[in-house]
């Protein structure tokens, strides 16, 4: 009897028990390591969207009323702990100070300051003879010397400065609302009209959170009534009438807005010396100067010279309005306080300092250059516009010079004013890239023209008084020794 032949399965291999139980086991193992991973992942996800919509958490409550940027840090301790790093003293090629070692005293209890810019270029004491910066002027220190610096300067002990000066080295915000009873433009009036030691007994900490931030909205706004009406008075000069940034500006204009509240030029307006910014006709050098000429302003009278001079200030937010970065839409915080990622959180960096000490965040998120290209970069723009300062310095102290030895020799002040008034328009104009701490990186071009403004003035004043008196007493003296 024939067989039925074998079915096509008998021939296929048989997985042994033991195999098949491993298998089963590998797979499951593996699924549950994938589906842990997994659940990992969306978890992380999750708690990253949580954490990016609920930035901070409300330890304390802030009111309009908490200067201390401690009591802030609490809620923000990512804002604070860069905020209290600007104790940091590093210095960059042209700028930044170095920590000098001093010995307290009662007067002054600073054991450490900044170095001396009068002792770097003593070319400054002429140029501010007879003004309290000429005893005292140091390097830029961080934001956390702000008020210090300002209540131990030794200018204090030679000029009696009044409370404005408070306006920009402090939190003023709650000053001006408890003396001006809620009224914040009467008690920025009042603070203006006290000497400055009574002012900084109103005030307890330099610049805080809350001169920038609402403390319920965390929104940027100005609080300087300084600067609410300077600006306004520049934008009615382009045909913007009553103009307010905290209703008016983008936010990305607010972030430059809040830093020109103080990084200005300014000057004390009047007998109630209320503190003013000149720029009605605009925020260029020579438009300040002149403004200044058409309100008949001075600061002090030259002590070598006699002619009525102007000190410049701190003038960050009208040179960065010339430049290229002011153009492109890069408000001051894109540099000098750039975005950092902590966490799925984007802060913005409060450890305010030269972009060239940052530069990988300041700088590499624009330009996709080495770092140390760009360094070479900024360093050029500013050696160039140190050199060409030098420039102007030495032809400012030649003039300078000239005018106190023709007054010497009796000539009279109608004589004098030509080679005066190009004096007080010289020295502003130096003056004016000298006080700005960028050395000409916010706008090369503008620097340039006004310190060849300036270095032209200077040798037009020599040439006023050699048509009007004849030989620089100078080249009379050199004739003299020649001929013996």
């Amino acid at each position: 009897m024939n067989q039925p032949p074998p079915s096509p399965a008998s021939h296929e291999p048989v997985i042994p028990r033991r195999r098949f139980v491993r298998l089963v086991a590998t797979t499951a193992a593996v699924t549950l390591i994938v589906a842990f991973l997994v659940t990992g992942v969306l978890i992380n996800v999750f708690e990253h969207k949580q954490e990016a919509r609920n930035p901070f958490f409300r330890v304390v409550e802030l009111t309009d009323d908490t200067d201390d940027a401690a009591t802030w840090g609490k809620n923000f301790p990512l804002q604070y702990d860069a905020y209290i790093r600007t104790v940091d003293m590093v210095r960059t090629r042209f700028g930044g100070s170095e920590a000098v070692p001093r010995t307290p005293t009662q007067a002054d209890p600073r054991g450490i300051v900044a170095q001396s810019r009068l002792e770097e270029d003593p070319r400054l004491k002429t140029m501010w003879a007879g003004y309290a910066f000429a005893v005292d002027f140091r390097e830029e220190r961080g934001h956390a010397y702000m008020l210090e610096d300002q209540t131990f300067t030794q200018r204090q002990h030679v000029a009696q400065q009044p409370g404005t000066c408070v306006h920009c080295h402090a939190s003023t915000y709650t000053a001006y609302k408890r003396l001006g009873e809620g009224d914040l433009f009467k008690g920025f009036e009042a603070l203006n009209r006290m000497p400055y030691a009574e002012a900084r007994r109103q005030v307890s900490h330099p610049v805080s959170c809350i001169d920038c931030h609402d403390p319920i909205t965390m929104q940027l706004r100005v609080t300087r009534p300084a600067f609410l009406e300077g600006i306004r008075a520049y934008k009615a000069r382009q045909g913007v009438e009553h103009y307010d940034p905290n209703t008016m500006a983008t936010r990305q204009e607010m972030r430059s807005f809040v830093c020109g509240q103080c990084h200005v030029e300014y000057y004390f307006k009047g007998e109630e010396k209320r503190l003013t910014y000149p720029w009605h006709n605009g925020l260029k050098a020579d438009e300040i100067l002149e403004y200044y000429d058409q309100a008949g302003f001075k600061d002090w009278t030259h002590a070598q010279t006699g002619a009525t001079v102007l000190k410049a200030q701190h003038p960050e937010f009208e040179m960065w309005n010339q430049g290229t970065h002011a153009r492109a839409g890069v408000a001051c915080a894109d540099c000098h306080m750039p975005y950092q990622r902590v966490g799925a959180m984007k802060v913005s960096d409060h450890h305010v300092r030269s972009p060239l000490l940052n530069i990988a965040n300041a700088c590499q998120t624009c330009h996709r250059v080495p770092e140390n290209e760009l360094l070479a970069r900024a360093e050029l723009i500013q050696s160039r516009t140190h050199d060409l300062r030098d420039v102007a310095m030495d032809a400012l102290v030649e003039l300078i010079g000239d005018i106190h030895a023709y007054r010497e020799r009796g000539a009279a002040d109608a004589d004098l004013a030509a080679a005066r008034d190009a004096q007080r328009k010289a020295q502003f104009l130096l003056d004016f890239i000298e006080a700005e701490n960028s050395m000409g990186f916010h706008a090369p071009q503008e620097a340039a023209r006004v310190l060849g403004e300036s270095i032209n003035h200077s040798r037009r004043g020599q040439v006023a008084l050699r048509d009007r008196l004849g030989k620089r007493p100078a080249d009379e003296q050199a004739a003299g020794r020649v001929d013996e």
